[in-house]
């Protein structure tokens, strides 16, 4: 299965999209530039890793997420059939104030959550539908179409979420995002997430995440990250009934190997000697 995007524009931005790709290991949600959006599943299981949350997602199910970094992924138990396909709902502030004809800073509603995992009812699938039978026929959407969808789309969300009004929705949709460094890095300890993708979930630089980690920690990424994997890959060896090889990737290492190098690192033996000491 090959990968392949479809849009549809509204004055310059792309409001809707369908993506079907092969599976894959990880990759960062594209579009990161002032936009809250919604994703559906349209075929396929696919998992959502966010600053603070780890959402699995399937054909009913799907997520709101504000405008933040996060990343898609699939896992082994995920991969059957042709892959993955998302449709997407992408939000722009600027063309949503001259849609509904307000200013977002308004709101007085919070919504205390970043990123949200939302089932599929009938009218949001009903929705999806349409919006797919526009990406595959674009010369039906025209601009009053998309404002239509659009609108369209804003009543449903509020609704499902029980907010007093579209106003208050949309206000706090592109309200302040609140992330703790600390529950971040502790969150995706064993993801087995680079320097960089660390620094993108907390919305840094690869060098102020590294200045952060530093003060935060006392200590270098690589180091304090392995150190962690490791302490919790010790409590695991006292179970006999889990294989070490089997620990090595739960605790978030690519292979036995490095999860046998850093073990005797820190511990000073290997795991199967701490396994039978």
């Amino acid at each position: 299965m090959e990968n392949e995007a479809k849009y549809l524009k509204y004055k310059g931005n792309i409001v809707f999209g369908k993506q079907s790709m092969p599976y894959f290991d990880r990759i960062p949600k594209e579009y990161s530039e002032n936009e809250a959006c919604f994703v559906f599943v349209n075929r396929g299981e696919v998992s959502v890793r966010a600053p603070h949350e780890y959402l699995d997602l399937d054909t009913n199910s799907g997520i709101l997420a504000k405008c933040l970094n996060y990343f898609f992924e699939t896992s082994e138990h995920q991969r059957t059939g042709e892959g993955v396909e998302v449709i997407a709902v992408l939000l722009y502030p600027d063309v949503l104030e001259e849609l509904f004809d307000f200013d977002l800073a308004s709101a007085k509603h919070k919504i205390n959550y970043d990123v949200k995992q939302v089932v599929i009812n009938d009218l949001l699938e009903n929705f999806k539908q349409s919006i797919s039978l526009l990406i595959d026929n674009p010369e039906l959407a025209d601009e009053n179409v998309i404002e239509t969808k659009l609108r369209e789309f804003v009543l449903l969300m509020t609704k499902s979420q029980n907010i007093p009004d579209q106003y208050e929705f949309l206000s706090n949709l592109f309200s302040p995002l609140h992330i703790s460094f600390k529950s971040v890095i502790n969150q995706n300890l064993y993801a087995n997430l680079s320097v960089d993708e660390f620094a993108r979930l907390c919305h840094m630089s690869s060098s102020t995440f590294k200045r952060k980690f530093n003060e935060a920690f006392n200590e270098t990424p690589k180091k304090y990250v392995s150190r962690k994997k490791i302490e919790k890959a010790a409590l695991l060896l006292k179970s006999k009934n889990l294989r070490i090889s089997d620990i090595a990737y739960d605790v978030g290492f690519e292979s036995v190997a490095t999860f046998n190098r850093n073990f005797l690192d820190i511990i000073g033996k290997s795991p199967s000697e701490y396994r039978l000491n």
